[in-house]
């Protein structure tokens, strides 16, 4: 909020990106050797953040173009589908066991609960139809009254576990650990920028479409960048997990049209109080999937629609020939499931789609500059 001057509303919380590489660099060094991975790509990014101040944000245009960041965006909300359908209990699961004695694999197919599913359909009917028909105070709050209905017909079924909440203690301190630092583990953990850079500026996007003023320019994207990764910077330093923009939180802004920062850092200083107080942070724990699934496909869905809403405000012409192969390649290349692996980084998804786009791009500009293109 202080970089920031108090006008970028989002919410940081954990990055899934950094799992791949630092599960590698746990197994092979240990969990220190990861916080200093953290940190070295927390100061990077703040690096980053410098260059962004001093040569602007106008390239930005060049290398990802509407054509790009609107399916990008999109992409954002749309590969999280799978995980929200995973999350609410709605997809059938399958785990394998082995026979020590005779080597053989057993097989066990576990099938969608039903109570999962009304669970989940209660729950996103009232945050749909909730986010419409809802008035006054209301309309301001259709998620949590959705998350609270959902939590009181998840109690109905039986499908919540208090076990957490009795073992709990009512006091607790969370853990600090110090990062050590080794280079080729620092190198392993590096290319994750690339990805925090990309989902950060893909979130600062969709945040300013949904607010309707440019995070890039004010407070600007340099202000917003570097805080962000100073959060990861700080996080790898004291022992915690590193940190990005929430995909969630903009999707929830969209539901709620509640854009103010002070709201936001009122929820980071509660959430900071509910950390110390052990049965509380086990209660919350104890929300079934079933619940969250249930706002996961309305949040994510927003943040996808998002992504198409910036092709319509730049009136991107899908007549010209370069706009159509730019949004079609990165719309294919994030869905298909193709992945590029560098030792330990993987590329898929959103990322590698990101990168695709930048490339396309830059080569597009280059065209239109030597009049090569037929448009």
């Amino acid at each position: 909020m202080v970089v920031t001057k108090g006008k970028a509303p989002a919410y940081l919380g954990s990055s899934f990106a950094f799992i791949g590489p630092a599960l590698y660099i746990i197994g092979k060094w240990g969990f220190p050797y990861a916080l200093g991975g953290f940190a070295a790509v927390g100061f990077c990014g703040c690096i980053l953040a410098f260059i962004i101040y001093k040569f602007g944000v106008k390239w930005i245009n060049v290398v990802l173009p509407p054509a790009a960041m609107g399916p990008v965006v999109a992409l954002i909300g749309l590969e999280l589908a799978g995980t929200a359908a995973s999350t609410a209990g709605l997809l059938q699961s399958t785990s394998y066991t082995v026979d020590q004695a005779t080597g053989l694999f057993t097989q066990t197919i576990v099938a969608v609960d039903p109570k999962n599913v009304i669970v989940f359909g209660i729950t996103l009917a009232v945050a749909v139809f909730g986010s419409v028909l809802f008035k006054k105070f209301f309309a301001v709050i259709p998620i949590l009254v959705a998350i609270i209905t959902g939590y009181v017909a998840a109690l109905i079924f039986g499908i919540v576990n208090f076990d957490a909440v009795i073992t709990a203690p009512w006091f607790s301190l969370p853990n600090f650990s110090a990062p050590k630092f080794n280079l080729q583990a620092i190198i392993i953990m590096m290319p994750v920028l690339l990805v925090i850079a990309s989902e950060h500026i893909g979130h600062q996007l969709v945040t300013s479409k949904i607010i309707g003023r440019d995070l890039l320019v004010d407070p600007g994207l340099h202000r917003s960048l570097f805080a962000d990764n100073f959060s990861t910077m700080l996080s790898g330093l004291v022992g915690a997990v590193p940190t990005t923009t929430y995909g969630e939180n903009i999707g929830v802004m969209a539901m709620t049209k509640v854009y103010s920062v002070q709201v936001i850092g009122g929820a980071a200083v509660l959430s900071i109080i509910v950390s110390f107080v052990g049965k509380l942070t086990a209660l919350i724990s104890t929300i079934p999937g079933a619940v969250i699934g249930g706002i996961s496909f309305l949040l994510y869905g927003m943040i996808g629609a998002s992504g198409i809403r910036i092709l319509i405000d730049a009136q991107v012409d899908m007549g010209r020939s370069k706009n159509l192969a730019l949004t079609s390649v990165v719309f294919v290349v994030g869905l298909s499931g193709v992945a590029l692996k560098f030792g330990n980084i993987e590329l898929r998804g959103m990322v590698l789609a990101t990168v695709v786009g930048m490339i396309l791009s830059l080569l597009f500009y280059m065209f239109d500059k030597l009049g090569m293109t037929n448009d």
